[in-house]
């Protein structure tokens, strides 16, 4: 690498590509850039990386970097963008070395980057830019340009690898959340773009027939593609919010222990067999919960009023609420504060804390609540944390729960699927933690909450959501 320090980066990922890569750095550094270029190579059986190394010895522009085979052309480009991160480059280029992208047009994506922070080379924005090729293939990839549209709701040409990134408007961060490898890498790292509402322009490029080696996107990897767009689409439909970057957190307590193992839940729904799972449970909570939540919140407490949500989990239900009241949340999973911090950018605070020993002084809150919290706690420790919500809550404040009802429906259909699941077909499958403290009636939630020092006001327990949750209301006596 040259000594002096350049702002613009081009990347170019290779495999057989010997025919090509002498021309494409021939234009390249022909072009009026003030750029560095940097190919790697996956090891290519044809001798692309010999070819790549004799041209690194004779312009220090050029930089070859070695992989020990064929890994994915989606981490390529992420060990790619990894190394310009690495380097402090501003600007990166990538692009395909058997020219469908042609080096000239470059400029043109340049010139568009000074307003945007990822520019996209589009096959869709001029009718003729896909010359001399069939109508059957040019049919097929429109398809999958509307089909991209149609599912992840991104408009601009998702599948191409012509693009500028603006590193110093991105945070690096943003390509953790991209873990595709191969082919699907493309269209979810545009996904995620869009979630993350970052500004996306696209300039026309004409993409010709290929002329220069063949496409090496085989069968299996289209195959991949077609299921990840569609597990994207469920994602996307249960939880958009796990594809946007949260707030940096506070320092985490490293003393905290959780002997219920929230993480693993909280890590086990990001597997592909909790998808659908996930995706019924947020119709339902969307649809219900969130809805009674709203609702009673803003019966019993005044605009503005602090509230401290213990237990916060994934926080897809106070989305609603911030504009209302001011929200601290705090839970013992470091997996789910990430997760509220996506879902909920304007919470006053999140904090890593066990709501057995929430980390504030008596009084501070003027209420408290959580959902789906105490069910998970046996009779012994309800009085323990009843008195915890209570303590941080100031007098005549409210502490409002959501509490799981021993009939409720969706317990039922739960109990059924780990019955089939367990006792039938010995998967082993924990859906959930246990719940040994389903609420059974209002007498039974009054004297919990008695017994950690707090009044009982309301409860209500009916079809407002499919008579699931009773929603029990208490004070703290002044």
């Amino acid at each position: 690498m040259a000594s002096k320090k350049r702002d613009l980066l081009i990347f170019i990922p290779t495999y057989d590509e010997r025919e090509n890569v002498t021309k494409m750095a021939e234009e390249l550094l022909g072009l009026p850039l003030d750029a560095d270029i940097v190919f790697m190579d996956d090891n290519s059986p044809d001798g692309t990386g010999d070819v790549l190394d004799e041209l690194a010895k004779k312009n220090p522009r050029i930089t070859v970097l070695h992989r020990t085979g064929k890994l994915g052309i989606g981490s390529a480009h992420l060990e790619g963008i990894a190394y310009a991160y690495d380097k402090k480059y501003r600007v990166l280029v990538t692009m395909d070395c058997d020219f469908t992208h042609s080096p000239s047009d470059i400029a043109r994506l340049l010139e568009a980057s000074d307003e945007a922070d990822v520019v996209a080379g589009s096959r869709f924005q001029n009718p003729d830019s896909l010359p001399g090729w069939s109508l059957a293939r040019r049919g097929l990839t429109h398809l999958g340009h509307l089909v991209t549209q149609k599912t992840l709701g991104v408009t601009a040409d998702a599948t191409g690898a012509f693009r500028v990134y603006r590193l110093d408007r991105i945070p690096r961060q943003f390509f953790n959340l991209v873990t595709e490898k191969g082919y699907a890498f493309f269209f979810q790292s545009m996904f995620i773009m869009v979630q993350n509402e970052m500004r996306v322009i696209e300039v026309p490029i004409v993409l010709p027939a290929r002329t220069y080696g063949n496409s090496k996107m085989s069968m299996v990897e289209v195959r991949r593609s077609i299921e990840q767009l569609g597990k994207l689409y469920l994602a996307r439909m249960a939880n958009p919010a796990q594809f946007r970057l949260g707030r940096e957190l506070e320092a985490l307590d490293p003393k905290l222990h959780d002997p219920q193992n929230w993480d693993a839940y909280w890590e086990k729904k990001s597997k592909p067999g909790a998808l659908a799972y996930d995706v019924v449970a947020a119709l339902y909570r969307n649809a219900f919960i969130k809805a009674n939540l709203t609702r009673t919140i803003r019966r019993e407490f005044t605009p503005g009023s602090q509230l401290l949500h213990a237990g916060c989990g994934s926080g897809q239900v106070d989305t609603k609420l911030h504009e209302f009241v001011d929200i601290t949340a705090v839970d013992i999973s470091p997996e789910a504060l990430q997760r509220y911090s996506r879902e909920n950018p304007k919470a006053k605070a999140v904090r890593h804390a066990d709501i057995f020993k929430l980390p504030f002084p008596d009084k501070t809150f003027d209420g408290a609540y959580n959902l789906g919290v105490v069910e998970h706690f046996d009779q012994e420790q309800l009085p323990r944390l009843f008195a915890e919500m209570g303590r941080v809550t100031k007098p005549g404040g409210k502490v409002v729960v959501f509490w799981p009802h021993k009939l409720a429906t969706s317990a039922m259909v739960l109990d059924s699927l780990h019955f089939v699941l367990n006792d039938v077909m010995h998967k082993g499958v924990q859906l959930h933690p246990p719940e040994p403290s389903r609420v059974g009636d209002k007498e039974e939630a009054r004297a919990a909450f008695a017994a950690g020092g707090l009044e009982l006001k309301s409860y209500d327990f009916g079809p407002r959501d499919l008579f699931v949750q009773a929603i029990a209301v208490a004070e703290r006596r002044a």
